[in-house]
């Protein structure tokens, strides 16, 4: 490769802080921001907020509150929990309490925070040690060199007056572990702020973030009523929305929405841009099944985007908003009594003023059920133990009561078997209803239905309009009475493909879905789609050699990769190596792609290489980490060479084992301490040489 002399260096730099300055608008070295306007969420009940609304002091002093609580949610977790602890504040110590999107506030006038108020920050690190998208702006701001505040009369401590809670909610499967709020409470005590009790971290890894939660949030409040002197009370639930239902409107009245994301989907008019709260209507224009197994689905799915402006880049992720069943949405109607009043219109308002009202209404009972809350998500503990008052007979209240309290009874009774909160309810009342639980603590109790992020599995240099995915279609069994855990979005694509072939599902088990969508609205095989951008990518010059290892579906963003070099080389354009480890149970039933790497292999020749692991066709399990060693003396050449090395798949063991294993070639192949072989992985890590898609 031809070595840049000192000028080219220059240039290059020159033309790097430019491009910087030009997409970042000069904001990673602005001394302060400017607040903008924020402009209401696209949806059927939200207006343009004026800028005064985006200092929090304000919004604290006019609606005369005494805690905030800031979030950084990338899937609603820490919204949750959020939320969870600006109601338990309220019911439990009777503080005046609200919850704060931190991205719809400008911070600047933090040095400005009374003291006699609190403000509580619940925020997810996400990827390797990033903030989430809508914390992005307030951590760069706050953890960056000089931040500047609005009056500054203390330069050396500005957050002097700041009394803070921080919970982190992170994955100790990631390097970067629960990142964000270590930093953050770096930050905040650096700047002068006053930190009340310990920093609670959950750990989605090992499955206890749950746990984690409610553990921490006790000793917190115990530490909270000491520094603020509040007195515990009778916890007393208190709605924060209000639920009416309108008997002068039906279904086929034409501002009542059924599932729509906003008003503009409501009359047939969204148009672009196409966000999270506004996403595309997409064609499917193909599925088909990748396993060859009855037990086993797989499915390889194409996105038609030619008509969105949605632009994305080999290594993004499609993001797909899917539904809840028929079979989940009819037991929650059921368990609640809701079955008959399925189709009645309610109004949805806000009781608080800080509150907000989730989806667009008027709305039905169904539509939030099936388009809005995730009924078959994780079950919450203290959110059983809410529903005690409510039970419908002693023995329930008795049940839940103890579900409630006791961690091991729980994890034995409901988390063991997957129960989702109908599958509970159903099995502590004996099939009696539960009624009288008020709709509203539903709505502000379950989670919100979020998007799942798939990798993107084809390139964009190839097809600029059509992202693919790959697709493991999930359902777990759990005991030989109740039924299978299953995935939400992958059996609603799985019923899609079905339907689109007009044949029936041949599983015992199979769900269904309303494909059809609010109103018909996704008829033609359509799913609500939007696009989320990755650091996870290709060196930008093609010449680079790269490693990839993607067992399973975490091969989906290689194929993409590979299916780029390939045309690259087919331009005429010079390629590195490609060097891929796959690895699935069997090569007759799940290996994926395989007749594509055959004629991508002919396309690159020697610049293309497949290496496997099939775990179950031998005596003893083989995987990718194992492959990775074998191949110790080639991996070495390619990193000496200048490869990029990539990771995709399960974070919890492969992506770490992976992680050991390159570290130990490096030692044994440089004749060096396994140390040094890790400090290289970590120093690889910081220089984007190793990249990880991973998840657990």
């Amino acid at each position: 490769m031809a070595q840049l002399d000192a000028f080219d260096v220059f240039i290059l730099g020159a033309v790097l802080v430019g491009t910087v300055a030009y997409f970042t608008k000069g904001t990673l070295w602005a001394k302060k921001r400017t607040a903008s306007a924020l402009v209401g969420k696209a949806n059927g009940t939200a207006a343009v907020a004026s800028t005064a609304t985006r200092s929090i002091i304000t919004k604290l002093q006019n609606s005369d509150r005494d805690v905030v609580v800031f979030y950084g949610s990338q899937t609603g977790t820490a919204e949750d929990y959020a939320s969870r602890l600006a109601k338990e504040g309220h019911s439990r110590f009777g503080l005046k309490t609200m919850v704060a999107d931190i991205e719809e506030y400008d911070l600047e006038d933090l040095d400005t925070f009374p003291e006699d108020k609190v403000a509580i920050f619940v925020m997810a690190t996400y990827g390797e040690g990033e903030p989430t998208d809508n914390a992005a702006t307030f951590y760069e701001f706050i953890t960056g060199d000089d931040p500047q505040f609005s009056e500054m009369e203390d330069p050396e401590k500005p957050l002097k007056n700041l009394k803070y809670v921080a919970f982190g909610l992170g994955n100790n499967t990631y390097e970067h572990y629960n990142a964000v709020i270590v930093r953050l409470n770096e930050a905040l005590l650096k700047l002068g702020a006053n930190r009340i009790g310990e920093v609670g971290m959950g750990d989605d890894g090992t499955g206890t973030m749950e746990e984690d939660f409610l553990s921490w949030k006790e000793e917190m409040w115990s530490e909270f009523s000491k520094h603020v002197g509040v007195q515990e009370r009778e916890a007393v639930y208190e709605p924060a929305l209000k639920v009416e239902e309108k008997d002068g409107l039906t279904t086929d009245d034409a501002n009542v929405f059924l599932g729509e994301f906003n008003k503009a989907h409501l009359q047939g008019t969204h148009s672009a841009p196409f966000l999270p709260h506004n996403p595309y209507i997409a064609p499917i224009t193909s599925s088909r099944e990748l396993f060859k197994s009855d037990s086993r689905n797989c499915l390889h799915v194409e996105i038609d985007l030619e008509d969105s402006n949605l632009k994305f880049t080999t290594g993004d992720h499609v993001a797909i908003w899917p539904q809840n069943s028929d079979k989940e949405v009819d037991r929650f109607l059921s368990v609640l009594g809701l079955t008959e009043k399925r189709d009645t219109v309610i109004s949805v308002t806000a009781i608080d003023p800080t509150a907000k009202v989730p989806f667009p209404n008027p709305t039905t009972y169904d539509a939030v059920v099936r388009y809005h809350l995730e009924i078959c998500g994780v079950v919450s503990r203290q959110f059983l133990a809410s529903l005690a008052p409510y039970a419908p007979s002693d023995e329930a209240k008795a049940e839940i009561t103890k579900l409630g309290n006791e961690k091991d009874y729980f994890s034995e009774v409901v988390s063991s078997r997957y129960f989702n909160i109908a599958q509970v309810l159903q099995r502590i009342a004996g099939g009696a209803t539960w009624s009288s639980v008020p709709f509203p603590l539903i709505i502000e109790s379950i989670n919100h239905i979020q998007p799942r992020y798939y990798s993107i599995s084809s390139s964009s240099y190839v097809e600029k309009t059509k992202p693919h995915i790959t697709v493991v279609v999930e359902s777990i069994p759990t005991s030989e009475t109740a039924d299978p855990l299953k995935g939400v979005a992958s059996n609603y694509l799985l019923d899609l493909k079905y339907k689109q072939e007009g044949i029936n599902n041949p599983s015992p088990s199979a769900v269904s879905y309303a494909t059809d969508g609010p109103r018909g609205k996704y008829v033609g095989n359509k799913i609500p789609v939007h696009i989320r951008h990755s650091n996870f990518k290709l060196p930008s010059n093609p010449a680079t050699p790269i490693i990839m290892v993607g067992p399973g579906t975490g091969v989906a963003p290689f194929r993409g990769f590979v299916h780029e070099r390939a045309a690259q080389a087919g331009a005429g354009v010079p390629v590195g190596t490609s060097l891929l480890f796959f690895g699935s149970r069997n090569r007759t039933e799940d290996f994926l792609y395989s007749e594509e790497w055959e004629a991508l292999g002919e396309k690159l020749g020697d610049k293309f290489k497949l290496v496997t692991a099939f775990s179950r066709e031998g005596p003893e399990k083989v995987y990718v980490q194992h492959r990775l060693v074998e191949n110790a003396d080639l991996v070495n050449k390619l990193l000496q060479d200048g490869a990029y090395f990539y990771v995709c798949g399960d974070a919890s063991r492969m992506a770490k084992d992976v992680s050991a294993s390159l570290a130990k070639i490096i030692s044994q192949q440089r004749d060096i301490a396994e140390e040094q072989g890790e400090e290289i992985v970590k120093s690889m890590r910081a220089q984007n040489l190793y990249q990880e898609d991973v998840w657990s």
